[in-house]
Formats: C-alpha cells, sequence, structure tokens
C-alpha cells in the first residue's frame, strides 16, 4: 500500500539512475543557466539561501524537480516562482539527467563536521 501512495504522489514516475545521460544533463543545466543561482561549479550559489546542488543525490535532485513542476498548491509541491518556471518544461527524463549531472559533480557539501 505504502508503494502505490508513492507511485500516485511521484506519478508514477521512475527516476532510475541507470537511464540517466549525464552530458545530456550538462547541456539541459546550460540550457536552463542553472548556473546563474547555483553558482558556476554548483558549490557556490549566489545567495546562501539557495541549494549547492554539487554531489547532490541524483534522485533528490529530479523528485525537487518534479515536485517544483507540480507547484505548491498540489500534493507533494514545492512553491518557488523562479524554480517552477525553469521546472515546468523539462520532461522526466530531463530531470534524471539533471540529476545524473548535478550528481557527478565534485561536492563541497558535508554531512557533519
Amino acid at each position: 500500500m505504502k508503494k502505490l501512495i508513492i507511485a500516485l504522489a511521484l506519478g508514477a514516475v521512475s527516476f532510475s539512475a541507470s537511464a540517466a545521460d549525464v552530458k545530456r544533463g550538462e547541456e539541459l543545466t546550460k540550457k536552463y543557466n542553472c548556473a546563474s543561482c547555483h553558482g558556476a561549479d554548483f558549490n557556490k550559489p549566489i545567495d546562501p539561501s539557495y541549494p549547492k546542488l554539487a554531489g547532490q543525490h541524483a534522485d533528490y535532485i529530479a523528485h525537487a524537480l518534479n515536485a517544483y513542476k507540480r507547484g505548491g498548491d498540489q500534493a507533494n509541491g514545492r512553491s518557488n516562482p523562479i524554480m517552477a518556471g525553469f521546472a515546468k518544461p523539462l520532461s522526466n527524463q530531463d530531470m534524471i539527467d539533471i540529476g545524473a549531472y548535478l550528481h557527478s559533480l565534485p561536492s563541497q557539501l558535508v554531512v557533519s563536521k
């Protein structure tokens, strides 16, 4: 039952990294100019409230983009007009590829100090 609820919440989208195209993900981040807010290396965003994306889990990125695409007034959606605008035209495969690319980058993320 829990798997069914999760599948319904995600729109039955599978975010399998095995089918991801890292090179295409890189092209998409350039096309949508993700670095303009998240920093050239995706480790130094222009605002401290923006997340560092380099090294982030690929499935997390894909799920987050899908949530922005759904919008804040939908179940499990996220409300941010800028990110929603970028996420709306993305296909499920685009989100998977972007997640794979960002995951492949060297990261400054820290689990604990």
